[in-house]
């Protein structure tokens, strides 16, 4: 999805809440910002480094772990439901990563399913 502030195309994603499992929270995180419902199968990696690294605005630096999951989705249609998304593009997994702000393992993307 391309990002409506900074214009950026990225997975789905965010924060855990108090009280929600991971597999919820991939879930709802979609649901927000997609419109489209997912049910969590597995965990597809943990990744982070250098390429994940963040300035917050008070100057702090920190390299986040982003924590990918394997979702299978309903049947639905793409909706900009929380306005943080501008785009929609679905890709094949092979130009994926080239989109995207961070800086995924391509192979992460070809995996068979």
């Amino acid at each position: 999805m391309q990002s409506s502030e900074t214009g950026q195309w990225s997975l789905p994603a965010g924060g855990i809440e108090p009280g929600e499992t991971p597999a919820e929270a991939v879930a709802r995180e979609v649901a927000e910002e997609t419109g489209l419902r997912v049910k969590f199968t597995q965990l597809a990696a943990a990744v982070g480094g250098t390429g994940f690294r963040t300035r917050y605005p008070n100057g702090d630096k920190v390299e986040y772990v982003v924590t990918v999951f394997d979702c299978e989705v309903e049947p639905g249609d793409l909706t900009a439901v929380d306005g943080e998304a501008a785009a929609f593009q679905w890709a094949p997994p092979d130009a994926v990563p080239g989109l995207l702000d961070l800086p995924y393992p391509p192979e992460l993307f070809a995996r068979p399913r």
